[in-house]
């Protein structure tokens, strides 16, 4: 694994940084879907998501949009868990489940859907920063009668992983790298 950890922060490491306003903002593949993705990284992040979760806990992997998409889906073909991605547009299905959505960069409504009582359910996140996409997330599933046991998100930045730590005891809540923005550098933590 680690030649897949090395390929994942190396693309991390050459990642272009562009500044919004006052805030150094990095572009990865993984959190913005440009530049294109090599699929080596891909399949480094899909070998270590693998090795990292307990898929004897998980009955369906559910992935955020937009960015859940690339992740879960080889997730799903590698492990046979089935997957459903929480989306920004309602479907008006049967048990369909409004959640408010709010973090440091936006806000509003994503809708969950197919989740069927008593599951328990993996989400992948390409990026944890406040938490608070994946608060509202935890919630909405426990509001479908599900249970989410793993958490992993491909990029810690920030306090949010901590914050979820403390609020929720009863998952497991895990990044497969922590970084921080140096101005125009991009500093992986834990090196």
């Amino acid at each position: 694994m680690t030649d897949a950890m090395e390929q994942l922060k190396a693309s991390l490491r050459s990642a272009p940084v562009i500044w919004k306003g006052d805030y150094p903002y990095f572009i990865h593949p993984i959190t913005d879907g440009v530049p294109r993705m090599d699929p080596a990284v891909l399949q480094a992040i899909t070998a270590l998501v693998v090795d990292r979760v307990d898929w004897n806990n998980v009955d369906l992997l559910l992935g955020i949009e937009a960015m859940g998409l690339p992740l879960t889906a080889p997730l799903s073909v590698e492990t046979g868990v089935p997957l459903v991605i929480a989306r920004k547009r309602s479907y008006g299905l049967e048990g369909e489940v409004e959640i408010d959505q709010s973090t440091g960069y936006s806000k509003g409504a994503m809708y969950l859907n197919d989740l069927k009582e008593g599951e328990r359910v993996a989400i992948v996140d390409d990026v944890l920063s406040t938490g608070g996409t994946l608060e509202a997330v935890i919630e909405g599933v426990r509001k479908a009668n599900a249970s989410v046991t793993e958490i992993i998100a491909v990029i810690e930045k920030g306090e949010g992983l901590k914050r979820l730590q403390d609020l929720y005891p009863d998952i497991r809540i895990q990044s497969l790298v922590r970084l921080v923005m140096d101005g125009e550098a991009i500093v992986l933590l834990d090196e």
